[in-house]
């Protein structure tokens, strides 16, 4: 882990960015993600600021969003995404039924986009907006 993000002493940009991740999620640390973004502090301000934007209050209600994230993440392969996802997920309100048929989803998504690229299939007229 970084020294800056271990040490009480943190640049004043990213305590700043600190605090308001534990304000906005009601947390009483920052996890390791955000502890390794903030050796470079305007990296970790602009994907905080990035974040906390996409998932704010919109036309998708929070564990929608969260469960996009998880399926994009175990697409992408990140571990930690897929844990804090996942996590995040159950505290809004996933279920273990809801994860399995996600996981079905996710799976079937990604065979089926393999085989199109693979073949190269032409998009259909009817699907060209």
């Amino acid at each position: 882990m970084p020294k800056s993000a271990r040490s009480s002493k943190l640049a004043p940009e990213v305590r700043a960015v600190f605090d308001d991740i534990k304000k906005t999620r009601n947390v009483p640390d920052v996890n390791n993600f955000w502890k390794y973004l903030a050796k470079d502090p305007a990296l970790l301000a602009r994907t905080w600021n990035g974040v906390k934007d996409v998932m704010a209050p919109g036309a998708l209600d929070p564990l929608v969003k969260e469960l996009i994230y998880l399926a994009v993440s175990v697409t992408n392969g990140c571990g930690y995404c897929i844990a804090s996802h996942t996590a995040a997920a159950r505290k809004a309100g996933m279920t273990e039924v809801m994860f399995g048929e996600l996981m079905s989803v996710v799976g079937m998504a990604n065979e089926t986009n393999r085989l199109a690229n693979g073949y190269r299939v032409p998009i259909d007229p009817m699907f060209d907006n």
